[in-house]
């Protein structure tokens, strides 16, 4: 780890819960872009942060991975047959989007808006929008709209305040 992102992820880690972790990563301009409402609750700071754009209302659980790079060319560099580049990718989540606790989200990956990711899970291509999604690989469950419709239902339609 270079002394920049050791820096940034031990003041990263320092921040008290995850809106001031989201705060910090906004203000410092760690990522491509961040935007409003981000709750970011990793404490490690991504390789290649730079290729990272979080957009509006999202909320980052603890564990979730961003890999934006695929090292498998250092191996494949020392087999002595030609030169394999490093390959990097760029993370893009769009608005109302949760990431579950320790969710892995791969390079050269967008998720759409209105997309809830399940727990553990892989993500490793595009999701569209307006679903929930689990598994490894990561597959689409349900709609969004589904998803609020049935959890509407449990809280007793909707109308109880959060604590």
């Amino acid at each position: 780890m270079n002394k920049k992102r050791l820096l940034q992820t031990i003041k990263l880690a320092t921040k008290r819960g995850a809106g001031g972790r989201g705060r910090y990563l906004k203000e410092k301009h760690i990522f491509a872009s961040v935007g409003e409402n981000v709750y970011f609750q990793p404490r490690l700071i991504p390789i290649y942060p730079e290729l990272i754009k979080l957009h509006n209302n999202i909320m980052v659980s603890a564990g979730v991975r961003f890999i934006t790079h695929d090292a498998s060319f250092v191996i494949l560099n020392r087999l002595g047959k030609g030169y394999f580049p490093e390959e990097v990718g760029c993370i893009e989540v769009m608005d109302n989007v949760y990431l579950g606790y320790n969710a892995m989200i791969m390079p050269n990956v967008r998720i759409g808006e209105n997309v809830i990711v399940g727990a553990g899970a892989l993500v490793s291509k595009d999701l569209e929008p307006n679903g929930v999604y689990v598994g490894i690989p990561a597959r689409k469950i349900c709609s969004f709209d589904d998803y609020v419709k049935r959890h509407s239902e449990i809280a007793g339609g909707g109308t109880a305040s959060p604590m």
